[in-house]
C-alpha cells in the first residue's frame, strides 16, 4: 500500500501516520445529528469532512473494508421540546415520531445531495435502549456509577485519567459549577447515563425506573455495538471534544476495561457565516435546504458542488468563514473544470497525496484545479481528473452549477449593448470588466441582416 495516511490526533495532539487495526476492517463512528429542525451549513462541515476521509479510506483499503458509522440523536431535551410545540395536542410518543421522522429524512435528503455517502450503518439512538441499559449496568458493576433520585450518573472521581482527549482535569470541572444544597450528586461534575421520566414524558422501563439515556450513553453504546470495544477512528465537530467525547470515553472504557475507545480522534473546526457566529436569534443563519433551494443567501440557490467546493477551501481543523464571496469563488473555480463524465482507475494522484497528509483540502483542491487546467492541453487526462475530483466527493455537473450563473451573465450582457447604442461607454466598458472577473470571456458581434450588436460570451 502506497499511500501512507497521516492525520492529526487530538488525543495525542500531534499528526501522526494512520496505522488501521484491521486493514480488513477499517471502523470509524461520526458523531451524526439530532433531529429537532433542518441540519444547517454548519452541521454540514462534519458531515463533508468525514465523508471525504470515508472515501479516501475506502480508495486506500478497499470499498469493502471500511465500515462507517453515523448515528442518528432522535431522543433529546430540544426534540421533546419542539414535539410539545409543534404537536401539542399529540400524545408525545406519536410527537415525537413525527418530528424525528420528518427531520431524519430531510438531513439525509440535505447531505446526500451535497455528494455525501451512505455510511455502513446510521443508527437511531432508540433503537438501542436496550444497549444503553446493559451498558450502565455494566458501568455500576465496575464501581463507576451510582443511582440517586431515579437516575444513574457517572461517579468522575471514580476515574484517574478523566479529561486527556480535552486537556481538562476534575478540579476545572467544578470551579464555576454551583450544585443546589440538596443535589443528590456525588461531585459537581458527574454526569448522567439514565435520567428519570414522568409519566408524561418519553421513557422506557429499567432497573432504575422508567427514563430515558443520557446523551453521552447513545453514541457509547452505538459505537460498541457495530465496532467493538476499541476502534480505529472517532470524529465529529470541535464542540464535541468537551463534555461529549471526554464523557463517551470514560463510560466506555468503564464499562470495557479499556485503554480508550478510539486509537484516533479526529475533530473539524468551528463554522461562521459571514465573519459571524451563526445565530439564529440575530438572523445570521442559514440551513442547508435554503442554501440549495432559495435565495435566501446572496440573492440566488447554488448547486451541491459549488457548496461542498466552498466548504474544501479551508483546512478542515480551521475555523472557516462561509460567505456569500466564498461561494462565488468556489462557483468561478468550478465552472473551468470538464465534465465529461469518463473515469479512471487511479492509484496517485496530487490529489490524493494531498489528502493523505492530514486530509489536506486545501492543496487537494489546488491540485485538482492545476489537472483541470492540463485536461484544457490533454484530453487524456479528463478521466484522471473526474476519479480525482470524485475522493473529494465533487462531481462536476456544468449545466447545473451554471444554469443560474449565465441568466444573471445574459442580464447583464444585454444592459452592455444597451449602453452601447447609448454611446454610454464608460458604463458598457465596466460591465464588461465585471464579466471579464468571473472568468469568462466576451465576443461582439453585428448581425449581417439588421446591423445590431449582439455579443456572445465563454469561459476563459
Amino acid at each position: 500500500m502506497k499511500n501512507k495516511l497521516k492525520i492529526y490526533n487530538t488525543l495525542e495532539r500531534k499528526t501522526t501516520e494512520f496505522q488501521a487495526i484491521d486493514t480488513c476492517n477499517v471502523r470509524m463512528y461520526v458523531c451524526g445529528p439530532t433531529v429537532y429542525d433542518f441540519a444547517h451549513i454548519g452541521n454540514a462541515r462534519p458531515m463533508i469532512i468525514f465523508d471525504i476521509l470515508y472515501r479516501l479510506l475506502r480508495h486506500i483499503y478497499g470499498n469493502k473494508c471500511v465500515t462507517y458509522v453515523r448515528n442518528i440523536t432522535d431522543i433529546d431535551d430540544k426534540i421533546i421540546n419542539r414535539a410539545r410545540i409543534d404537536y401539542p395536542y399529540m400524545p408525545i410518543n406519536e410527537a415525537i415520531n413525527e418530528i424525528t421522522n420528518k427531520y431524519t429524512q430531510q438531513f439525509i435528503h440535505d447531505i446526500t445531495k451535497l455528494g455525501c455517502l451512505l455510511p455502513t450503518h446510521q443508527p437511531k439512538a432508540t433503537e438501542h435502549i436496550s444497549q444503553m441499559i446493559d451498558l450502565i449496568k455494566k458501568i455500576m458493576s465496575n464501581g463507576h456509577a451510582y443511582e440517586a433520585n431515579g437516575e444513574v450518573l457517572f461517579d468522575i472521581s471514580s476515574i484517574k485519567n478523566y479529561g486527556l482527549l480535552s486537556n481538562r482535569n476534575i478540579y476545572e470541572q467544578k470551579i464555576g459549577i454551583r450544585i443546589p444544597e440538596k443535589s443528590h450528586k456525588k461531585n459537581p461534575a458527574d454526569f448522567v447515563l439514565w435520567k428519570k421520566s414522568s409519566d408524561k414524558d418519553l421513557g422506557w422501563e429499567s432497573p432504575w425506573g422508567r427514563g430515558r439515556p443520557g446523551w453521552h450513553i447513545e453514541c457509547s453504546s452505538m459505537s460498541y455495538h457495530y465496532l467493538g470495544k476499541v476502534f480505529d477512528i472517532h470524529g465529529g465537530g470541535i464542540d464535541l471534544i468537551f463534555p461529549h467525547h471526554e464523557n463517551e470515553i470514560a463510560q466506555s472504557c468503564c464499562a470495557n476495561n479499556t485503554d480508550n475507545i478510539a486509537n484516533f480522534w479526529i475533530h473539524n473546526g468551528f463554522l461562521n457565516l459571514e465573519s459571524n457566529k451563526m445565530s439564529k436569534s440575530t438572523g445570521n443563519f442559514i440551513t442547508i435546504n435554503e442554501l440549495l433551494e432559495t435565495k435566501k443567501f446572496g440573492g440566488k440557490s447554488w448547486s451541491a458542488p459549488v457548496i461542498r467546493l466552498a466548504m474544501l477551501m479551508t483546512h478542515y481543523r480551521e475555523p472557516i468563514d462561509f460567505t456569500i464571496q466564498r461561494l462565488k469563488d468556489a462557483e468561478k473555480l468550478i465552472s473551468k473544470w470538464p465534465s465529461d463524465e469518463v473515469y479512471s482507475d487511479v492509484h496517485h494522484s496530487p490529489v490524493i497525496s494531498a489528502l493523505c497528509n492530514d486530509l489536506n483540502t486545501v492543496s487537494a483542491v489546488q491540485a485538482l484545479h492545476k489537472l483541470a487546467r492540463d485536461c484544457v492541453k490533454n484530453h487524456d487526462l479528463i478521466p484522471i481528473f473526474n476519479t480525482s475530483a470524485e475522493i473529494l466527493g465533487i462531481k462536476v455537473n456544468r449545466s447545473i452549477i451554471n444554469e443560474k450563473l449565465s441568466i444573471d451573465i445574459e442580464k447583464l450582457i444585454q444592459d452592455r449593448i444597451n449602453f452601447l447604442e447609448t454611446k454610454n461607454f464608460n458604463a458598457a466598458d465596466s460591465i464588461r470588466e465585471q464579466i471579464e472577473r468571473n472568468g469568462i470571456m466576451l465576443e461582439d458581434h453585428k448581425d449581417p441582416k439588421n446591423g445590431k450588436k449582439f455579443s456572445t460570451w465563454k469561459y476563459k
